[in-house]
């Protein structure tokens, strides 16, 4: 491989780059092919799970001198601190988007002008908007496309502008193009590799599974109480609350600050100081939750999120892959929930139709989506394998520990016999008692009422009705509205009941339905477990220095969270920037004493070892955070114009 002035980048020089700049002695999966791909001038699709590394993909071979890399991203509110996060590691970095200010737009032109930048961030809309190719025609190394899934119709966030990316690309055809996502289908890798124009791109493609997660699937009946027991698992740490619409964030805002916690909501619907305030206050360690809506993307690069919350449920399996992935970046434990109804598919749909624009192919993939997010919800199925499996991969993965499969994943609801799976018999007994009570109020109630005869209740609806003479009635007593209602949304999911669309919805039986009830066809129910788990975290499947979950909240990790959180206020970056809690971790294990032992924790660059080290020590040898900042802060602040 030779780098645009001709040196030889062989393998070794590449782990000590990674050594001296990252503080990394081995690469992660795929990261070394990717690189040898673009510095050998090959185009390549790298489809690598969140946490996975991308970002090293193509930052590296700019530290190799491949020329500036051109890294386009729609996430306009992350690129500032994309930005100070390479500058950090000592990167020459710089972003253009639609909300550079002056003073940092003209700073960026001139570093180009002059061949001074290695990164350059940018915005889709601002590369189409044309002024920017003949500047970047000069020295330009590689084009690098993150979050390409975004150029896919059958991507979970099209975005239109990516389109146009391929017509520029031709423009440099001697110019490596490197495509990057966390998730994609096999139809959309393909999709991908068309749109934009890769040439016999190589196909670099991990294996979705994130093992440092627990995936936890649930049917909802107390929106807010079971979203503040999730909080209540992490006490003092960040996590990320969903929710599927403008009006219920604010609602479930309001309500988990009743509750005491530490949260702001973010939606289109606030204005963007507002939006701005909430996601600086979150990444900076201000805010504790950040309640959003799924469909409004949030460009946040908070690396330690301890936990995402689906208050309601996704648009498909890629749009959750995609917000849960945002929770233990890390690689630390951490805790994914979805609450599921079969309500929150009605309101996507409704919502889907309002797009007169929407083709009938999009609106088959649209239902198709919605039947695939609704079945991980309610499969009682190891979750880490329908996510392997829904994206093309067998699970578990080749290099999962063989004393772990004899339980399942050991980090899913099911797998932690937290939700369990009816026996065939008693869930196909349940199922026709459940469509002969909606079979015998002649398919005119909803699910609420259909529960409350199945339960019994003497309701005032229910005697006029005459349906507490029903065989039926109060036939399942001994359940409970939750489970009950559950078992609907299961029934539904399955294709044994429908449920219809407009002001009140009503429960009508199928043919699948009908025909379970003679006994054909087949059906499986969850039922979840009423023990509530104790903790949000697991131990992580791969033993590493720092990778307990107990390792972290001692009174040494707590000194040094401190002084890096006065650190980063100095500095006015997010926390994490300084040092990740993986590393703080690692610290409070290992104790080093010197800057030589320091420097061999993993994640610790030549860079952040000579600015931060000698404060860190210093903890470490029993110093208070609040005197070690305020003695090492003034070192600071002079570098803090070149970060901000």
């Amino acid at each position: 491989m030779v780098n645009k002035d001709g040196f030889n980048i062989c393998g070794k020089a590449l782990e000590e780059k990674l050594e001296q700049k990252w503080g990394f002695s081995a690469f992660r999966p795929l990261q070394r092919e990717a690189i040898e791909a673009a510095l050998s001038g090959r185009d390549a699709l790298v489809v690598l799970p969140t946490g996975g590394g991308k970002s090293l993909c193509y930052q590296l071979p700019a530290v190799c001198g491949i020329g500036l890399v051109v890294v386009i991203s729609p996430l306009i509110a992350l690129m500032d601190d994309q930005v100070t996060a390479a500058r950090q590691i000592g990167l020459k970095a710089g972003a253009l988007h639609s909300q550079t200010n002056e003073k940092s737009r003209k700073a960026t032109f001139a570093e180009l002008y002059n061949d001074k930048l290695e990164l350059l961030y940018i915005s889709p809309e601002r590369l189409v908007g044309g002024g920017l190719l003949d500047l970047i025609r000069r020295n330009i190394g590689m084009f690098a496309v993150d979050e390409a899934h975004c150029v896919s119709h059958w991507g979970h966030e099209f975005r239109p502008e990516y389109r146009q990316l391929g017509g520029i690309f031709s423009d440099f055809p001697d110019t490596p193009r490197l495509a990057l996502t966390a998730t994609a289908t096999p139809v959309v890798q393909k999709d991908i590799c068309a749109q934009l124009g890769l040439r016999d791109p190589i196909s670099l493609i991990g294996h979705p599974d994130r093992p440092n997660l627990v995936y936890r699937a649930f049917p909802r009946h107390d929106q807010t109480r079971q979203v503040i027991d999730v909080i209540k698992r992490h006490p003092g740490e960040g996590g990320i609350v969903y929710s599927q619409t403008r009006r219920e964030v604010d609602r479930l805002a309001l309500g988990l600050a009743k509750a005491g916690v530490s949260c702001a909501p973010y939606h289109a619907g606030l204005s963007a100081n507002d939006r701005a305030r909430a996601q600086d206050d979150f990444v900076h360690e201000r805010l504790d939750v950040i309640v959003a809506t799924i469909a409004f993307g949030m460009g946040i690069d908070r690396s330690n999120v301890r936990y995402v919350v689906h208050a309601n449920t996704p648009k498909s399996i890629e749009h959750y892959q995609q917000e849960s992935g945002r929770a233990g970046r890390d690689g630390d434990p951490a805790e994914c929930v979805l609450f599921f109804s079969v309500s929150d598919l009605i309101t996507h749909r409704a919502l889907s139709l309002r797009d007169d624009g929407i083709s009938p192919e999009r609106r088959r993939a649209l239902e198709r989506n919605l039947n695939e997010i609704a079945r991980y919800a309610i499969s009682p199925v190891c979750r880490h394998r329908l996510l392997a499996e829904h994206f093309g991969k067998p699970y578990p993965p080749s290099d999962f520990p063989v004393q772990s499969t004899s339980e399942g994943c050991g980090a899913c609801d099911v797998c932690l016999g937290e939700t369990q799976a009816l026996p065939d018999a008693e869930a196909l007994l349940t199922s026709q008692k459940i469509i002969s009570a909606v079979f015998r109020t002649e398919s005119r109630f909803g699910a609420t009422y259909v529960v409350k005869v199945l339960l019994g209740r003497e309701d005032e609806r229910i005697l006029a009705n005459g349906h507490s003479s029903l065989k039926v009635f109060g036939l399942m007593k001994d359940s409970t509205d939750a489970i009950l209602r559950s078992w609907i949304d299961q029934l539904v999911v399955q294709g044994h009941l429908m449920v219809t669309e407009g002001e009140y919805p009503l429960l009508k039986i199928t043919q699948s339905g009908l025909n379970l009830c003679r006994g054909q066809g087949t059906v499986r129910l969850g039922l979840p477990s009423p023990r509530l788990p104790k903790s949000g975290r697991r131990q992580k499947v791969s033993a590493s220095v720092g990778s307990k979950p107990g390792d972290t909240g001692t009174p040494l990790f707590e000194k040094l969270r401190r002084l890096r959180l006065l650190f980063a206020r100095k500095l006015a970056i997010p926390p994490y920037m300084v040092f990740p809690d993986s590393v703080l971790t690692s610290m409070s294990l290992l104790k080093p004493t010197n800057l030589q032992t320091l420097r061999q924790i993993k994640g610790i660059g030549d860079q952040k070892r000579d600015r931060y080290g000698s404060a860190f020590l210093e903890i470490i040898a029993g110093g208070d955070p609040d005197e070690v900042a305020e003695k090492f802060g003034g070192d600071f602040v002079c570098f803090k114009s070149s970060v901000s």
